[in-house]
């Protein structure tokens, strides 16, 4: 018997890194996953190396018309949804203070921080009571790292909305959680950073080693699954122990 068996999930940026790992391991154990992502090719190697009760939908997060489309299509197919992952986002552009352009605050917090909002409002109709709404954040938002302020501003906004959120659904028993990695190995990280910057980012991790995407998925798991029953509100760390020294 699986942890989400008879279970619906979406999972929005789910066509790569740790969303995809998430959504291969939900499949697994038991749910019917919903994924979605910008890049039509990428989604379709996304469905194909999940294999089964996936259906992969084209769309960017930030756009309200493209979730729209999400939702009538969960609708479609499954009528309600019990798990959402609200992971769509993006890393931004390093930028210090004094430098940073309206371009950037625009792409970061419309993606992670607009778009995850009205991601979860727009699934709301969907939801069955008792569900999980979880959200994708970082522990950049608490570790204070320059040059990266409006991306860790973008992330600390989703600890205010699961505080907010989990008293406005609490009738309903939905939990609402943030899930916040640490250094991961992605292919996100391997875009925007340099090798020099990967071995600086190893060196604050006490293991010294850059987190799997798979253990990310594992977490994301005990939070979508009925493990994490009386988990709610809280934003948890995954990253090795960084964000404690």
């Amino acid at each position: 018997m699986g942890k989400l068996d008879g279970k619906v999930a979406v999972i929005t940026g789910g066509s790569s890194g740790m969303a995809l790992e998430s959504a291969k391991l939900f499949v697994d154990e038991g749910a019917y996953v919903f994924i979605t992502g910008r890049r039509q090719d990428a989604l379709d190697e996304a469905v194909k190396r999940i294999g089964r009760n996936v259906t992969g939908v084209q769309g960017d997060a930030s756009n309200l018309d493209d979730l729209d489309r999400l939702f009538e299509t969960v609708k479609r197919e499954k009528g309600s949804i019990d798990v959402l992952f609200a992971s769509a986002g993006i890393g931004g552009e390093a930028q210090k203070l004094g430098e940073i352009t309206e371009q950037n605050f625009d792409a970061t917090f419309g993606l992670n921080t607009r778009g995850t909002l009205f991601t979860v409002q727009k699934a709301l109709p969907l939801f069955n009571d008792g569900g999980s709404i979880f959200m994708t954040g970082s522990i950049a938002s608490v570790k204070g790292w320059p040059d990266y302020t409006v991306y860790s501003g973008s992330k600390a906004a989703l600890r205010a909305f699961a505080r907010g959120w989990l008293n406005e659904l609490k009738d309903r028993k939905i939990r609402v959680n943030v899930l916040s990695p640490g250094q991961i190995a992605t292919p996100i990280q391997e875009q925007l950073f340099d090798a020099e910057t990967m071995r600086q980012f190893e060196s604050l991790i006490p293991r010294g080693k850059m987190g799997r995407p798979e253990e990310i998925a594992t977490v994301a798991l005990f939070l979508a699954s009925d493990a994490s029953s009386f988990v709610n509100g809280v934003e948890l760390s995954v990253d090795g122990g960084t964000s404690a020294i």
